[in-house]
């Protein structure tokens, strides 16, 4: 019989693989890619919300403008509407007829002396009212309003009263109409002055401000948008300089920075990226000399450790038991190894120090008294000033006796070995001075580096990683570590720290308490 084939069935969200006498489910979700949906850029919603304010604030503006100004020719046509009245006041008080010198005999004769001495501005209009009927105007083009059923009704509603009301005519568009009643004693008949203020040539010129301000509006709404978006494309200009530098940035080149120009937030925002880079590529760079340490130095062990195995006679117990010995001996340099340069890696970390107040005098005393345990030399204290200074206790501790064992490896039973610290110019020096016979100038700088070896004693089997620690451990205090000649013939490696300032306030040494 032939073997059923394996049958493999796939959905969007499971994929369920078939076999003969087994089922397996991969319940793992597959996600399609979503392409990228092209945005609107930050430079175009800068300048469309510019744009929006402005416009906003200059319809507003047109808005008020338009109101205020709607208002007050209502305000002038009621003013010279009520002048035309209280000159007809006063004429209608005066009772006396200019032409004859004598009281006026009736309503009609004031109403019309009055319209022939009194001419309309253009768009004025006087009409004279009498028991319910229009007297003829002195201009014929006033009469216009007469027979409109509209206006003879609210000028009969206004005659008792004496007030105002606007109206829209037919022909002449709004206007304004007032009327002042007049009626003599004896007469029950009663007359009136209607004063017609045409508003059309007002609202005309209005409309007109208003158009020739809508057009400046947009001109200048247009300029808004041209230097909006000009200044945002420059205010921007920085982002996309940093979008250019990151997408150039790749993981061997770690060295691109972005140009610092002016002093605004964009600015800051450019020194804060220039400070994540170096950081980055500080940290990309001590993996990177990490690793390649690592690689270099572990290979000869694993080399002698692989070499020991292959040859091994299992069959031969003294065999086994000196490679046992010969192969625990590599693991603990290469236990070593690992360790001190798992401690250079650490030392780049923001946490490889925990600072805190140290007695310094204090201090060098209880290195004394543990470096005495490195040998049989003649260890002396230097002295140190009594005053309490910032820094981490055991890194330094670990420095320093790291210097005391170099020194004793240089250096015979008896031989003067001193540790001292002291305070110049805003530092602390922290030092280990030994009577061997010195380090030559030209290995002053090697021996600082690396696997940096200068000349070694016999049966010294250090990795030469040892003062690189040490420099690396006053370097994370913000310091230097170097070599000397010591005053009295030797060698004398120093420690120098600044004096580290926590608060303002503070200074930056106390005095020890």
């Amino acid at each position: 019989m032939t073997p059923t084939p394996a049958l493999a069935v796939t959905t969007p969200a499971t994929r369920t693989t078939r076999t003969v006498g087994k089922t397996t489910t991969d319940a793992r979700p597959r996600t399609a890619a979503r392409p990228q949906r092209p945005g609107v850029s930050v430079r175009t919603r800068i300048t469309l919300a510019m744009a929006l304010l402005v416009a906003l604030a200059l319809t507003g503006s047109g808005a008020i403008v338009y109101v205020i100004e709607y208002d007050r020719n209502r305000e002038q046509a009621m003013n010279e509407v009520n002048q035309e009245i209280e000159e007809f006041i006063r004429f209608q008080e005066n009772g006396v007829d200019p032409r004859t010198g004598e009281q006026f005999e009736g309503v009609v004769p004031l109403l019309q002396i009055f319209l022939e001495r009194n001419v309309p501005s253009p768009s004025e209009a006087f009409l004279a009212w009498y028991d319910g009927e229009a007297l003829p105007g002195q201009d014929p083009g006033d009469d216009r309003y007469l027979g409109d059923p509209d206006f003879d009704r609210i000028v009969e509603e206004l005659t008792p009263e004496n007030g105002n009301r606007l109206w829209r005519s037919p022909s002449d568009g709004e206007v304004l109409i007032a009327v002042q009643s007049v009626q003599f004693e004896g007469d029950d008949r009663v007359g009136a002055l209607v004063v017609v203020q045409e508003l059309s040539e007002r609202d005309a010129l209005l409309h007109e401000t208003m158009v020739t301000y809508a057009i400046v509006a947009f001109l200048s709404l247009l300029l808004v948008l041209v230097i909006g978006w000009w200044q945002s494309g420059r205010l921007l200009s920085p982002l996309r300089t940093l979008r250019a530098t990151a997408e150039r940035i790749g993981a061997t080149d770690l060295s691109k920075r972005l140009p610092v120009k002016g002093h605004d937030d964009i600015t800051a925002l450019t020194r804060t990226v220039n400070g994540m880079l170096e950081r980055l590529e500080s940290a990309f760079s001590s993996q990177k000399r990490f690793l390649d340490d690592a690689g270099h130095e572990l290979r000869t062990p694993l080399t002698v450790l692989s070499g020991h195995l292959e040859l091994l006679d299992p069959a031969s117990p003294d065999e086994v038991e000196s490679t046992r010995k010969l192969l625990l001996d590599e693991v603990d340099r290469m236990t070593r190894l690992t360790r001190d340069l798992i401690l250079l890696a650490k030392s780049d970390r923001p946490d490889f120090l925990r600072i805190e107040r140290v007695d310094l005098d204090e201090l060098t005393e209880d290195l004394v008294a543990k470096a005495r345990g490195l040998g049989d030399r003649d260890w002396r204290h230097d002295g140190a000033p009594a005053v309490r200074v910032d820094m981490d206790r055991q890194r330094i501790t670990q420095a320093v006796l790291q210097l005391a064992d170099n020194a004793v490896k240089h250096t015979r039973d008896g031989d003067e070995i001193a540790i001292g610290a002291a305070l110049s110019a805003g530092h602390v020096t922290i030092w280990v001075r030994d009577s061997g016979p010195g380090v030559p100038p030209g290995d002053r700088e090697l021996i600082f580096e690396r696997f940096g070896r200068g000349a070694v004693r016999e049966n010294d089997e250090g990795f030469g990683l040892g003062l690189s620690i040490v420099r690396a451990i006053a370097a994370g205090h913000g310091g230097t570590a170097h070599v000397e000649d010591a005053p009295c013939g030797g060698a004398r490696f120093v420690l120098s720290l600044p004096l580290r300032q926590n608060r303002p306030e503070e200074t930056q040494s106390w005095p020890a308490s």
